[in-house]
């Protein structure tokens, strides 16, 4: 179980991870390539189309609003942004259309912008 105290730590964390802002997120998310990757439980929506929705409401949510739920999902964003670029191609040329780029967008992070 998380402690409660570490909020303003994974608040910081997931605003870091986060570089892109909440109209970007929404403006990605309904291209045909955000919806092209990421893993589909049913077959639907992908997780990360989903992260990306759950993320613009985060963002948007006052701080002091913010619940439990909310902060698991920061700390799920901060470990997939950090796992997925751990992972990135190692070719420059190649991240701009990569499907890799793509899914770092659907949780929040464009790796453009670093």
């Amino acid at each position: 179980m998380p402690k409660q105290d570490d909020h303003a730590e994974v608040w910081a964390r997931f605003h870091e991870a986060v570089n892109m802002a909440p109209a970007e997120i929404e403006q990605w998310l309904e291209t045909d390539e955000s919806r092209a990757v990421g893993f589909k439980r049913d077959g639907g929506e992908s997780v990360g189309h989903a992260s990306g929705r759950r993320i613009v409401q985060i963002l948007r949510t006052k701080k002091a609003e913010l619940d439990g739920g909310d902060y698991a999902h920061m700390r799920k964003v901060v470990g997939f942004v950090r796992r997925h670029r751990a992972q990135g191609p190692h070719q420059e040329h190649k991240i701009p259309g990569s499907r890799w780029r793509h899914s770092l967008m659907n949780w929040g992070h464009d790796p453009l912008k670093d």
